[in-house]
This record gives structure tokens, C-alpha cells and sequence, in this order.
């Protein structure tokens, strides 16, 4: 029997991480797979031994504070390591935890493969190099990534992206508005302020005072905040309940919301790309703590931070970093893109680009298939 260690530490992995295990099954029944994650894996077949939903650590300043946290997470996952003997190591993201256990692994003799990679074409060039002497592959989902990897003398297979595999809608458009109350006579805005406790506390404050100035303009819009599985929504609730406004909070079918929504308030992230699939003009928003905001304007050397923008090489939607994240700031960019069809219709062909840049689907599969091939290979499987 194949064992399958799998390593995630936010919700999106969480998501790219069940997307994994359930390929991992279809491809080889009874495979074990085992590791850190959320409900998604949980829920795919992942034997979860540390719940994520504890984590939501981003930022220098913010990572140091938590290091002794961090740090015995780390020593009970090299516990769980010795004690099951995994034919392979799957690390999805997270990378400065990942990597750490990855090169643990390495020592053990345990083959690591790399997912949802660091992001070395943007930021640290120099640890490509790094990864590439402890993971056995790197599953490259950018072709830009790809080339960065392979210049730095890593094993690279360029997958595609999982989201093309991912992103599906599930219903029509009415049966959309009719699962979640929505009138489609009224525009639809989201608030997806992130799947982190520390961005929910940043970012859902403004959104929400944005959401009131929008409504000045545009009174008719409806609201809803599709809630992560690592957040609480007592907490969510607690803010919302400070501003004179409505929003529904959602937990399912989050694709088929996006699908009749008109426009989106982001936190930079992977729901960034999510909503750019289905053509969903998005306004993005982030800030942090200013020394961490500092140091990442001197490390980060790309023009822009969400990936709809480093995909399609342009700007095809909004950004607003730190000081720039205001409520009338959010309110200006939005109300035009609600009452002008024209500017709204832009944003979606300029969206239909960024799709079509990412290669084709069953990118999944082809990871789960990479996989396998190191477990069952010379250094795996061998245990």
C-alpha cells in the first residue's frame, strides 16, 4: 500500500490538497494518505492529524511572533514522519513551514514533491536553488515558474493550473440566485476578504465601510461573504453587525455565487484567479504590518501582487496595497464598474485572457500521477 504525506497550511491548499487526494484515489484505491489540512482533505480521505484552521499566520513580523507555535508544529509532524514512513512527501504551498519539513524529509530519506511552489519569479529568486537540491519535483502550475525552477536545476513538470480543473459551477444562473436568495433584478457584490483570521481583522473592516458608501450610489446592491472553513462566523458576524449594512454569509457552492455576482472586493490571493475564471471583475485589496509591508517592497521585484495581473503581464483588474486600501478608494472603483456596462463588459474579455494563458485542464491529475511515479520510484516506496 502507497503512503501519502500531505502538507498544507491555508485554506486554499486545503482546497488544492483534497483536489490531489481525491485523483490519488481515482488512480490508485487504496492508497493512505495522511498529514495537515483542513475539512476539504478531511472530507476527500486525508487522515488530518493537525487541523489548519488553527493557523492563518502571514508577514516577517507576524511569522517571528508565532516561531515557538510553528516550531513544535513542525517537531510533531517529524514525529508523525518517523512513525508512518511515507513513500513521499507532498508540500502545497506555505513554503517558508513546507520547506522546512520538506528538507527534513530529504535527511530521512523520504522523496519531497513540491505543488503550489514557492514563489521565486516573483520574490527570493535565489531559493529556487534551494528547493531544487532537497524536493525530487517540482509540479509547476505557471509556465513562468516552470523556467524559473528549471534554470535553478530542479526536476520540473509543468502541470497547468488545478484551477482550470477546480473552478466549476454546479447550477444554472437561476437556480444560483435561487439557492441563495438572491434577486436577479439587483446587482450581486462580494466581500472575500480572505481565509486568515489575521485578514479578516484587516481587510473585512474596510470592505464593509466600502459596502456602505456603495450603496449611496448604487442602493439596490446586494451583499454576501463566502465563509472559509478556517473561519468562524461568530467572529465574522460580531464585525459585521458594527456597519449599517446587509450580508449574507455563505458557506457552499462558493463558484456558483461568484457565476452571478457582478463584481468582487478581493484579498490578494488564490480567490483572486478563482474569480478571474469566471469572468467575475474583481477589485483587489491588501495590506499588513508596515515593516512587513517595508521589507516586501524591497524583496518583491514584479510590478504587481495578484495573480490575474502577473498572468495576463498587465493590469486587468484593480489593485490597492496598504495605505491606498480606504472605503471611499474601494467605493470609486467599484460603483463604476456596477452602472457601466461597458467598463464591466472590459474587465470580463480582459479576464478571458488570463484563462486562456494557463494551459489546459486535468492538471490535477497529472500531479497525482507525478506523485505516484516518486513513491513507487527508486527513492520511494522502498521504506
Amino acid at each position: 500500500m502507497c503512503k501519502i504525506m500531505i502538507s498544507v497550511g491555508e485554506a486554499s491548499g486545503d482546497l488544492h490538497g483534497a483536489s490531489v487526494a481525491h485523483a490519488l484515489k481515482s488512480i490508485q484505491p487504496n492508497v493512505k494518505m495522511f498529514g495537515m489540512g483542513g475539512q476539504a482533505m478531511q472530507e476527500a480521505g486525508v487522515d488530518i492529524v493537525y487541523d489548519i484552521a488553527d493557523l492563518g499566520i502571514i508577514g516577517f513580523v507576524e511569522v517571528i511572533k508565532n516561531l515557538p507555535r510553528l516550531f513544535k508544529l513542525r517537531d510533531n509532524l517529524v514525529e508523525l514522519m518517523d512513525q508512518e514512513r511515507p513513500d513521499a512527501l507532498v508540500i502545497i504551498d506555505y513554503p517558508d513551514f513546507n520547506m522546512r519539513l520538506a528538507k527534513i524529509a530529504k535527511e530521512k530519506g523520504i522523496p519531497v514533491i513540491s505543488y503550489i511552489s514557492p514563489s521565486v519569479w516573483a520574490w527570493r529568486k535565489g531559493r529556487a536553488k534551494e528547493v531544487a537540491k532537497i524536493v525530487e519535483k517540482v509540479a509547476a502550475i505557471f509556465p513562468f515558474e516552470a523556467d524559473a525552477y528549471r534554470e535553478a536545476g530542479a526536476n520540473v513538470t509543468f502541470v497547468g493550473h488545478p484551477l482550470l480543473d477546480i473552478v466549476k459551477t454546479t447550477m444554472s444562473k437561476a437556480e444560483a440566485y435561487q439557492c441563495f436568495g438572491a434577486d436577479a433584478e439587483k446587482p450581486v457584490v462580494l466581500l472575500l476578504p480572505g481565509s486568515r483570521q489575521q485578514e479578516i481583522l484587516n481587510l473585512l473592516p474596510v470592505m464593509l465601510a466600502a459596502a456602505e458608501k456603495i450603496v449611496e450610489k448604487v442602493p439596490e446592491c446586494q451583499f454576501f461573504l463566502p465563509v472559509a472553513s478556517t473561519i468562524s462566523r461568530e467572529m465574522l458576524q460580531n464585525i459585521i453587525e458594527q456597519y449599517k449594512i446587509t450580508v449574507v454569509l455563505t458557506d457552499k457552492n462558493t463558484y456558483d455565487l461568484m457565476n452571478i455576482a457582478n463584481v468582487a472586493i478581493a484579498a490578494s490571493g488564490t480567490v483572486t484567479l478563482e474569480a478571474s475564471l469566471l469572468g467575475l471583475p474583481t477589485v483587489i485589496i491588501y495590506k499588513m504590518a508596515a515593516l512587513t509591508y517595508f521589507l516586501g517592497k524591497l524583496l518583491v521585484k514584479i510590478p504587481y501582487i495578484s495573480l490575474p495581473n502577473i498572468i495576463a503581464g498587465r493590469k486587468v483588474v484593480t489593485e490597492l496595497l496598504q495605505y491606498a486600501v480606504t472605503a471611499d478608494n474601494i467605493a470609486n472603483e467599484i460603483v463604476p464598474i456596477l452602472l457601466d456596462s461597458h467598463r464591466h463588459k472590459a474587465i470580463v474579455q480582459d479576464l478571458a485572457e488570463v484563462q486562456q494563458k494557463l494551459g489546459a485542464v486535468g492538471a490535477v491529475e497529472r500531479v497525482a500521477r507525478e506523485i505516484l511515479t516518486i513513491a513507487k520510484g527508486p527513492s520511494g516506496g522502498q521504506r
